[in-house]
């Protein structure tokens, strides 16, 4: 059987961006379903979006509240999975990078306001306030995201039915604090982010 490190079964593509593609699989040792994140070929060409890539594997994980995406594992991609690709219709790349999350249902908020229209107040000062409290305790351990918009909050809910947002995306956060890894992440000119949701002292620095 073709599996991605001998126990995901990849089986369709959820989501793809310009660097990266979101597939759903199962864990077939613990039946569980998972979302696997890879980098595109074109991505692999530049050290700083793999970098960013692992960056965003360990700031995530490292972050324990409700409201990011759990990352339960990384690794590399093998030649039992690179024999999936006619099924999945996506380019794999022996060695590159992945990254396994939690698998959520539900829509970003980019996604629910293009099929909704404008959120009411009360839901509008929810979502926001849950987000919150994830990059809260981002900063509390000196990891700032610098890409908060409505693509990167993802609405799901709990087991109880209440709405919960989650936070996506760490790939361009920044380490704050000493002892945290930047290397390799930015450089000097880079402009990081969506201009549009950009902070005007992000811009002009």
């Amino acid at each position: 059987m073709n599996l991605l490190a001998g126990k995901y079964r990849m089986e369709r593509v959820l989501g793809q961006g310009g660097m990266g593609v979101v597939v759903a699989a199962v864990h077939t040792v613990l039946e569980e379903r998972v979302a696997i994140k890879l980098l595109l070929p074109e991505a692999l060409a530049s050290a700083e979006t793999v970098a960013r890539f692992q960056r965003e594997a360990r700031a995530a994980v490292r972050i324990k509240s409700e409201h990011v995406a759990r990352v339960i594992d990384v690794g590399v991609i093998d030649a039992g999975a690179v024999h999936m690709q006619p099924a999945l219709g996506i380019p794999l790349v022996l060695g590159a990078p992945f990254m396994v999350m939690e698998y959520l249902d539900g829509q970003d908020l980019a996604g629910v306001l293009r099929a909704a229209g404008p959120l009411s107040v009360l839901d509008a000062v929810s979502y926001v306030a849950q987000a919150m409290e994830a990059i809260a305790e981002a900063h509390s351990l000196g990891i700032i995201h610098r890409d908060i918009k409505p693509s990167n909050l993802f609405l799901t809910r709990r087991p109880d039915g209440t709405p919960l947002v989650k936070v996506l995306d760490f790939g361009i956060s920044k380490a704050a604090m000493p002892g945290i890894d930047n290397a390799g992440v930015t450089t000097t000119s880079a402009v990081l982010g969506s201009p549009m949701y950009m902070a005007p002292e992000q811009m002009i620095a």
